[in-house]
């Protein structure tokens, strides 16, 4: 969570709380993915400067320091090998001029203000992309050998990917499915960065829990990862599987463009990715095309069943939307006006909409933050909702929370908070 030094607004009473990024899903692979937390980050006046944080974001031109909470028994706080845990915000010694962060299932991902990247935490299956066999290293914030400046990371349980500059994709670590490790590459692991993508300039790239998505300037979709619950958006249900397919692993892990039906000719200017599912929106008409696990509606389509090619989602309809994030089970999305809306399951609160909620089958208003507008070229207080158990949403204990509320805390005392991102069980 990149913050700022500077002069902060006056506190209003505590409206909301950090938003859960939920993990409950099937097929359940490790405690990486069980992250049940949402962060929402907007400033203290009702102004067009107010703004909401939810990942995967863009990244900002202003340069902040880090400050992280959770469960940090792997090293993912970056706090070091004595730090198992803190419940209130804490900052990284020695990080600063971070312009964009980015939480994976146990391993966390920065971009510094010249372009470098670094990494700390959980290096199973090559996921920080560097050597870590000096004790004590994964706990430390160290840089990623790259061949140019990255201007975007994306991270998921065991794989993190970089955009560079000059619109090269980079990834190392792995993919998993339900029988395991996949690789990130017909090759096996990566331990270290490997030029992934090249034959078009990316311009935005987006992980979920094991699938990686880049977007490129001509407006179309490539994905590559794990493609059980449709996530790909290019691979058949019944070749969906490692095995399961004559073309063998490599038609999965090697990107491959997302083709919709042949008549119909859509070019995307936005992408996101969520746990288990990518959302997509269109350049004219902003329709949010949708492809992923939608067991709990949270593609915001009417039927509960995985989908296994781009969908035009209808519940999207009639707004113009500028971020979407998700965990397993739950979506959130932040529209042109500044308001949030969340789907999916209510479980743990992570839809922050109180205790007594269904499960939203289409977006739906956060009513604590309805009377804000909440846009993404601001700074200000970060809020937080959903489970506690880690103390990943940074209230102090390990309590669920299930609306938003105002994440306080001394390292946020005299900070704006510029981006929040949630991971496995720290934030």
């Amino acid at each position: 969570m990149p913050v700022r030094k500077g002069a902060a607004a006056k506190r209003r009473s505590t409206i909301g709380n950090s938003v859960p990024l939920p993990t409950i899903a099937p097929p359940k692979k490790s405690k990486k993915s069980e992250n049940n937390t949402s962060s929402i980050r907007h400033s203290t006046s009702r102004v067009s400067t107010t703004r909401v944080s939810i990942l995967p974001v863009q990244p900002t031109t202003a340069p902040g320091v880090v400050l992280a909470f959770g469960q940090g028994d792997v090293g993912q706080l970056g706090l070091g090998s004595e730090v198992m845990e803190r419940s209130r915000p804490a900052l990284i010694p020695n990080l600063d001029n971070v312009t964009d962060v980015c939480a994976g299932g146990m391993h966390t991902i920065c971009i510094s203000s010249s372009g470098a990247v670094i990494t700390f935490g959980c290096n199973d299956d090559g996921a920080l992309g560097r050597d870590t066999s000096e004790e004590g290293s994964e706990f430390k914030p160290i840089s990623v050998e790259l061949p140019d400046k990255a201007v975007q990371v994306s991270a998921g349980d065991s794989h993190s990917a970089a955009l560079l500059e000059d619109g090269r994709v980079f990834a190392w670590g792995s993919f998993r499915d339900i029988h395991g490790t996949m690789g990130l590459t017909k090759d096996g692991i990566q331990n270290k960065p490997l030029e992934l993508f090249s034959r078009i300039k990316v311009t935005k790239i987006a992980s979920g829990i094991d699938h990686l998505v880049m977007l490129t300037e001509d407006g179309q979709l490539f994905t590559c990862g794990c493609g059980e619950q449709g996530q790909l958006g290019r691979v058949p249900e019944r070749g969906a599987g490692r095995g399961d397919s004559r073309r063998g692993i490599g038609y999965l892990l090697e990107p491959a463009l997302v083709k919709l039906h042949p008549r119909v000719k859509v070019e995307f200017d936005d992408v996101w990715a969520a746990g288990y599912s990518t959302y997509a929106r269109e350049k004219n008409q902003g329709h949010i095309y949708v492809f992923g696990l939608n067991n709990y509606n949270q593609l915001g389509l009417p039927d509960q069943s995985s989908q296994y090619q781009p969908r035009r989602s209808e519940s999207f309809s009639g707004r113009r939307w500028s971020k979407i994030c998700g965990g397993q089970h739950h979506t959130l999305a932040l529209d042109s006006e500044g308001t949030v809306h969340v789907l999916g399951r209510k479980e743990y609160g992570r839809l922050g909409l109180g205790k007594d909620c269904e499960d939203a089958k289409v977006p739906t208003v956060v009513p604590l933050l309805k009377n804000f507008k909440c846009v993404d070229v601001a700074c200000g207080e970060l809020y937080s909702w959903g489970m506690g158990t880690n103390g990943q949403l940074g209230s102090g204990d390990d309590a669920d929370l299930y609306e938003p509320a105002l994440v306080q805390g001394k390292q946020l005392e005299g900070r704006s908070v510029l981006r929040a991102t949630a991971g496995g069980q720290h934030t």
